[in-house]
């Protein structure tokens, strides 16, 4: 009655003729001897063994694999920003004084960032991984607002990269590289221990902000998808085996190419929805993640694609 019917012990007491108290003495008899069992499922167990199972097949370090447990109730846009406050929580202690953290934009990481804690540090500097201005903004108001919010976290420096995400033309990328402007930043991030990011990704149900603001025309979406691609990482696309070789667009970009990002000690790479698993499939195969924060659903969907 009390375990299988959902009956109260007052219910159950008025049914047998009896008292509460002995309807309560007698579930403890039952407990004490055996005749009922009760086991608690926990979601924390089912997000361990995620992060184990994850961390063996994409070759991670299994501590580094964090899987945010699912709660039901929750919408994609809620999740996201549980997520993002796991990911602040796990990010402050990984700063140190005199390091340099590579921030890439994204609705990701924009969301971190308003979850960040002070930790104060000395001589740290924060740097904007890759441009954010298109044909509609400069994009100044949105990627500064996030590195902002991580150099007032971490008391740092911020060194923001003031040009387009994506250049006309490959030439104009090259002439301006040449600028000492633009080379004294490129040179901030070449000594990067730790780069933070988000997975973009063209399907995403939570559209990525480098898809939805503005920042490819209808030709460049039907170029990536001609090359196969499935996501990128601070605006350079990949597919979904890692490879980014002949990707138009990335001779246009400005985000780090990927096989610098591999250079970087450390690299921190958050995900929420289950819509982007195809994308971060891309970016393990990539090599491009040494931290991963995803939540279990993302977890459940990149487990089963990879299975």
């Amino acid at each position: 009655m009390y375990y299988l019917q959902d009956m109260t012990m007052d219910g159950i007491a008025r049914q047998l003729g009896t008292s509460r108290s002995t309807v309560s003495r007698l579930l403890a008899f039952a407990r004490d001897e055996g005749l009922v069992q009760i086991q608690i499922h926990s979601p924390m167990d089912s997000a361990a063994e995620l992060e184990g199972e994850a961390a063996r097949r994409f070759g991670i370090a299994a501590p580094s694999v964090h899987v945010v447990p699912q709660v039901e109730s929750l919408n994609e846009a809620e999740t996201l920003e549980r997520v993002a406050m796991y990911a602040a929580r796990t990010l402050t202690p990984l700063v140190e004084s005199r390091s340099v953290i590579g921030i890439a934009w994204g609705s990701t990481l924009s969301a971190m960032s308003r979850h960040l804690s002070r930790r104060p540090t000395h001589g740290s500097t924060v740097v904007q991984l890759n441009g954010a201005a298109n044909t509609q903004t400069m994009g100044l108001g949105y990627a500064s607002e996030i590195i902002r919010r991580f150099g007032q976290a971490f008391d740092a420096d911020v060194e923001e990269f003031p040009v387009p995400a994506f250049f006309d033309r490959p030439e104009t990328k090259a002439w301006m590289w040449k600028e000492r402007s633009v080379r004294r930043v490129l040179e901030v991030q070449s000594r990067m221990g730790l780069a933070v990011f988000g997975v973009g990704s063209v399907d995403a149900d939570v559209p990525s902000h480098v898809y939805s603001g503005g920042y490819l025309d209808a030709s460049d979406l039907a170029s990536l998808e001609a090359e196969g691609v499935v996501g990128d990482v601070a605006t350079v696309f990949f597919r979904a085996d890692g490879s980014s070789d002949g990707i138009e667009l990335n001779a246009r970009g400005t985000g780090p190419a990927l096989a610098a990002l591999r250079q970087v000690p450390r690299r921190l790479c958050i995900v929420s929805g289950a819509s982007k698993a195809h994308a971060l499939r891309g970016a393990l195969h990539a090599g491009l993640v040494t931290d991963l924060i995803l939540d279990e659903a993302t977890a459940r969907a990149l487990l089963a694609e990879q299975a």
